[in-house]
């Protein structure tokens, strides 16, 4: 048996699988010795036509196999479909090369193929976190090409051992901070490992914060403030994790800690405000998401509380960042409190013969056929009083849905009722006036005609 794993390691350790992941020196004699010789140009055509094949065959599983990048697993598969590619060519060229080792040749492309399908793996897992880390936009974009340019710039001085000029040259540069001495690659290195860690904490934060969103367990108010203070945590973690590991004391932050402490104290007092506000609202659950709300004369709905506003939308789409110190130091008038049900009427007039009762209940009736009219309480019409040209009545209802608003519901009503009215015989009044001319007047013939005149009336034009 010992024979059979020394036979084995023997094999790998020849075909160079073992140091294949390790830094391999593709110097420019190497290259130019493979393109002056018949077995390079072969090798190289063996990995072009690896890397053609293996593309091929991972887009065609990818149309056979689908794979969702929403749901629960979206993340996973978005991760499996990206690395299809490098993974089939790593694999590949693992093999290729073993044949092509024991063969006794000598491989340079198809190891430098497998060193760039892993770190295609590497770079890819990477951007994948990278973009569930950061909101979907423009800048997250450009920093993701950017950073896929940045990597594979890495890889190339890397391969090139490139890096250690680099590196050294960085070493060199010293800074003085306090009593310890920090150089340029220290520096540089740590907010590499800073930006890492922190880019891992914040995907941490947006997947645990999707596990949140999605528990119909936890009140939303809870769920939010849940969701930004694991977020901070994750944040001051990553820091606190990221600047030992690269040898920097945290006791150099002292100095940077009191500035920020006294900028707080100056300058930053809304900002903190702001902040504490909003974790006050959420915690006492007197605003939530959805709600309908009424600040310095501004109705909208809260679509978004973020660390320092609240976003209210209103109806006709204008949007309104209200301050989170506003709902703790003011009067806010908040409509969907305790119910999202939403009390609102409409008045109609009716002629003075009208059979009130029956009139009544058209008035419920048309407002209950509505599908967004609450029935529980049921509408209720009222006489409001008796006006100049006819009976006022009023028909209020609870809408159970406002934030959908209130204009085309109001039209169906009014229109059913018109409906209803017509069909009834009933009738809506129009102002009616009466002139009469009191004094007296002239004949023609120079008589005095004492007789008032006969009544002018005009039913259609009230200023007549």
């Amino acid at each position: 048996m010992s024979n059979v794993s020394s036979t084995a390691h023997q094999i790998l350790e020849h075909s160079g699988i073992l140091s294949l992941f390790a830094r391999q020196k593709f110097t420019s004699q190497l290259l130019e010795r493979s393109f002056s010789s018949t077995e390079g140009w072969i090798e190289l055509a063996i990995v072009a036509g690896i890397m053609i094949l293996t593309f091929w065959l991972s887009g065609y599983l990818a149309k056979k196999y689908p794979l969702s990048e929403s749901g629960k697993w979206g993340f996973l598969h978005h991760v499996v479909l990206r690395i299809l590619w490098p993974f089939m060519m790593l694999v590949t060229s693992i093999i290729v090369l073993s044949a092509w080792s024991l063969s006794g040749k000598s491989a340079l492309w198809l190891q430098l193929l497998a060193m760039a399908s892993r770190w295609m793996i590497l770079i890819r897992v990477a951007l994948a976190i990278f973009h569930a880390a950061l909101p979907n936009n423009k800048m997250t974009d450009w920093l993701e090409r950017f950073l896929s340019g940045a990597l594979w710039l890495a890889f190339v001085l890397w391969v090139s051992s490139i890096d250690k000029i680099i590196i050294n040259g960085l070493k060199s540069i010293e800074f003085p901070i306090g009593s310890s001495t920090l150089n340029l690659y220290t520096i540089l290195t740590g907010l590499i490992w800073v930006i890492v860690i922190l880019v891992l904490a914040l995907w941490a934060a947006r997947f645990i914060d999707a596990r949140l969103m999605a528990s119909t367990r936890l009140d939303i108010n809870l769920r939010i403030v849940l969701s930004k203070i694991i977020k901070t945590a994750m944040v001051i973690l990553s820091v606190l994790i990221a600047l030992p590991l690269v040898g920097i004391d945290l006791t150099v932050l002292s100095v940077f800690g009191g500035a920020v402490g006294v900028g707080i104290g100056f300058g930053l007092q809304k900002v903190a405000s702001n902040y504490i506000s909003g974790f006050i609202i959420l915690g006492d659950r007197s605003i939530r998401p959805g709600d309908r709300l009424t600040v310095d004369g501004f109705t909208g709905y809260v679509t978004k509380i973020t660390s320092r506003f609240v976003v209210l939308k209103s109806l006709t789409g204008s949007e309104a960042l209200i301050p989170n110190e506003t709902f703790v130091t003011s009067t806010v008038i908040n409509e969907s409190y305790s119910s999202n049900s939403l009390w609102q009427n409409l008045d109609v007039q009716v002629a003075y013969s009208t059979d009130l009762t029956q009139a009544m209940q058209i008035l419920e009736e048309c407002a209950a056929a509505q599908d967004r009219v609450d029935t529980s309480p049921v509408p209720r019409a009222l006489v409001l009083g008796f006006g100049d040209n006819g009976i006022d009545l009023r028909i209020g209802f609870w809408v159970k849905d406002p934030e959908n608003g209130f204009s085309l519901l109001f039209s169906n009503i009014l229109f059913s009722i018109w409906q209803r009215f017509n069909e009834e015989g009933i009738e809506f009044p129009f102002p009616q006036r009466e002139v009469r001319i009191l004094n007296e007047y002239q004949a023609l013939d120079g008589s005095v005609n004492t007789q008032a005149s006969q009544p002018i009336q005009s039913a259609n034009h009230p200023d007549a």
